[in-house]
């Protein structure tokens, strides 16, 4: 019988390897949503990617798509971590009760970035972290211990402080292209018949795979 991939819900989609896992399987949380054969890379303990999406408190959601690779300890900052820039201080006082909840109204105004969202085939390297609101575009590469803080297009390069575009991975017309066919939504037999031309730089072949 012909295989075509590994089980997107199997946890551990290399038998004799388990510092690698699917990510979905090990989803708890509502507001985290993530594609299929998307990974966590971790030798301590890969099971718990949850542990990365910090301040998860409010309802904006972490969308992650399909066919990404993410490192050890990269993390995601949520809305949660956001404190009031328009008073004179930032100090939560009310959450500390004792006469101080009293003010609870006024942490309900709190600025929010909305969701976060990382496109599809995207790679995030060791330790890179992400705050609230950003979209990574399908296809993008963040450096190891990048901090991004804005937007990044697709098939683009960041990396740094914060994170900036160091190159762009294709052309205009040929990122045009790979966003059109999005073969991450390929049914899995045709993905698994054209691995070849998918590890491969020639989009206009992809273009025309059957």
């Amino acid at each position: 019988m012909q295989q075509f991939g590994p089980d997107p819900n199997r946890p551990y989609p290399m038998a004799d390897h388990r510092r690698v896992s699917f990510i979905k399987p090990f989803i708890k949380s509502p507001n985290i949503i993530v594609g299929d054969y998307s990974y966590y890379d971790d030798p301590v303990n890969p099971e718990d990617f949850e542990r990365n999406v910090l301040y998860n408190y409010g309802s904006d959601q972490l969308i992650i798509g399909k066919f990404c690779a993410i490192a050890t300890n990269v993390k995601f900052i949520m809305n949660g971590a956001n404190h009031k820039l328009d008073g004179i201080s930032t100090y939560p006082f009310p959450i500390f009760g004792h006469g101080w909840e009293t003010t609870m109204d006024k942490l309900m105004t709190l600025p929010s970035k909305g969701d976060t969202i990382i496109g599809n085939d995207v790679w995030i390297g060791y330790e890179a972290l992400i705050m609230p609101g950003v979209h990574i575009g399908d296809g993008a590469v963040i450096a190891a211990r990048s901090v991004v803080v804005s937007d990044v297009p697709p098939y683009t390069l960041f990396g740094g402080n914060p994170a900036r575009q160091i190159k762009q991975r294709f052309s205009d017309s040929d990122i045009a292209t790979l966003l059109q066919l999005q073969w991450w939504n390929w049914d899995i037999e045709k993905i698994t018949r054209n691995i070849n031309l998918i590890m491969e730089g020639d989009i206009q072949a992809l273009h025309h795979a059957e």
